[in-house]
């Protein structure tokens, strides 16, 4: 074959290969038209729940409405509320954004909330820009968490989540210390910034918060409330669809466990995977059940989560001292390391790296000596869940929080 006929090759083949890339990105445009709103949640805690109470709030308000959630357990679900689960053959891809909102646009939904799934930065901006094309972005906060990707500081968290920040739309978010990153990225993509005030988030009662059947903050109502309220939901009606929401897998729970004569308190807070939001919970636990009680941090570490490890590692030598500290996972000599050098006791330290969620559970029975709050936290991923299910099919009571 000659040079030239090789070449003349190739050029076809690059051309077809432009015309079909083009081709496809028309398809998606047009098929985004046919969804008149779309809501993109992004932020570092409390994604999946802002997703799902949006969702459940409009609803309530009689919008016709399909959701998008990749949290613990990746799922979609229809105008009817049911949730199906999403099924990955090799893994996570930002790709399956395209896939399920084609799926869901044949639903025809007045709204789609959906949530971003993408961590890289240009990622995180390519999944708003390109794929999801939002009305009304929300993203619920940014805190120091994913460092090695978004990092190395908050505020640099805080950048890479602007990223998803609409073109000439609106974007909600609970964030207060890192406001003004979002107000200029706001500004760049000629969109209006909506922040929920203080006054906003004490305005939602504890009474409210504890009609929940899990435990859910104040921060992500107030935020889902806003957002509804501004797609035409009354408040009033918001809160009643997102009152009747079931647990979502790795929500926070606080079990009672009476079990070979040990009296248990286990609270699965794996999914709380931020120094700043584990830490506010391990206290206030002690402070609810610690008393005449011993305290177990059970911290589920991962290897390819090591900025998380070592972050975790210097809160927990801040936090009021636990009578224990079992690490379990993987990677666990990073929090090792780390905890040493900020001056966590040793003694209080037992590695299990590996172990089998039967050895996990029986040493946490043997170290309970009878009565113990035992705090599970760090990663729901990687043997977290086992655990969690564990305590919680052997749970007589479980607590509203």
């Amino acid at each position: 074959m000659s040079f030239p006929l090789l070449l003349s090759i190739v050029v076809l083949l690059w051309l077809l290969l432009v015309a079909g890339g083009a081709f496809e990105a028309l398809r998606h445009k047009l098929l985004l038209r046919s969804i008149p709103v779309r809501v993109h949640v992004n932020g570092t805690r409390g994604k999946t729940s802002v997703t799902r109470l949006i969702a459940a709030g409009l609803r309530g308000g009689g919008k016709r409405v399909c959701a998008k959630t990749t949290g613990s357990a990746a799922a979609m679900t229809d105008p009817e509320g049911r949730e199906f689960p999403i099924y990955r053959i090799s893994g996570a891809n930002i790709i399956e954004q395209m896939r399920m909102l084609k799926r869901m646009a044949t639903l025809k939904p007045e709204i789609v909330v959906v949530e971003c799934m993408a961590l890289q930065p240009h990622y995180q901006s390519l999944s708003e820009l390109r794929m999801v094309r939002s009305t009304v972005g929300v993203i619920t906060n940014a805190r120091a968490d994913h460092l090695d990707v978004m990092g190395p500081g908050e505020r640099d968290v805080a950048l890479a989540l602007a990223g998803s920040t609409p073109v000439r739309g609106d974007l909600f978010t609970a964030e207060r210390d890192l406001l003004d990153v979002f107000q200029e990225s706001c500004q760049d993509r000629r969109s209006t910034l909506h922040g929920v005030t203080e006054d906003e988030v004490a305005a939602i009662p504890d009474t409210v918060i504890g009609q929940f059947k899990y435990a859910e903050h104040a921060e992500n109502i107030a935020l889902a409330l806003n957002v509804c309220e501004f797609l035409g939901v009354s408040r009033e009606d918001a809160l009643q669809g997102m009152l009747t929401l079931e647990p979502e897998a790795g929500a926070m729970q606080v079990l009672h466990v009476r079990y070979f004569e040990r009296e248990l308190v286990f609270v699965n807070a794996f999914a709380a995977n931020d120094p700043e939001s584990t830490g506010r919970i391990w206290e206030t636990m002690l402070k609810k059940h610690g008393e005449g009680r011993r305290s177990i941090m059970l911290i589920n570490c991962r290897a390819d989560r090591p900025h998380r490890s070592q972050q975790m590692a210097e809160a927990v030598a801040q936090w009021t001292p636990g009578s224990k500290v079992i690490l379990m996972g993987s990677g666990t000599f990073i929090f090792v390391r780390e905890a040493m050098k900020y001056g966590l006791d040793p003694d209080t330290l037992l590695v299990m790296e590996g172990a089998h969620m039967t050895e996990i559970t029986e040493v946490l029975l043997e170290q309970s000596q009878g009565n113990a709050l035992i705090v599970g936290m760090c990663n729901i991923h990687g043997g977290g869940e086992e655990v969690a299910r564990f305590f919680q099919n052997r749970a007589i009571e479980e607590e509203d929080v």
